[in-house]
């Protein structure tokens, strides 16, 4: 008649995307397991021992080392890189982080305006108030 159409049962079966690309290896979970360990625990190190004395700079190492993990986990966990699916999981994931630092960048802008060209008010002003 026409042409057949595979069944749920094969099109799905297999340890393959439709891409044909293949899920992570043990290894490559076991790599990513120990590399986001590690980077848990140097945090946890920085701000339980106090090994920086500046609370800014252990901030910003905390931070850092947060972003890192979560390369990590986005590398050896979601096996996200340029070659999968051509390209599209990681330009999504791009267009993304750029929205929600636009996001993120905007309103801290607009709430330092707000904050700075608010009429000052003191305690005894706000007493008055109805």
């Amino acid at each position: 008649m026409g042409a057949k159409l595979p069944d749920a049962a094969t099109a799905h079966s297999g340890a393959q995307h439709h891409s044909g690309e293949a899920h992570g290896t043990v290894g490559g979970y076991i790599t990513g397991f120990i590399l986001s360990a590690i980077l848990t625990v140097i945090p946890f190190w920085l701000v339980m021992s106090g090994a920086l004395a500046d609370t800014a700079l252990t901030a910003l190492a905390v931070a850092a080392l947060g972003a890192l993990q979560i390369v990590v986990h986005m590398v050896y966990f979601l096996q996200m890189n340029g070659r999968s699916e051509a390209g599209w999981t990681l330009s999504a994931f791009i267009f993304t982080v750029i929205i929600i630092a636009i996001a993120v960048v905007g309103s801290v802008w607009v709430m330092h305006h707000l904050d700075v060209n608010m009429m000052p008010m003191t305690h005894e002003d706000a007493r008055t108030l109805p």
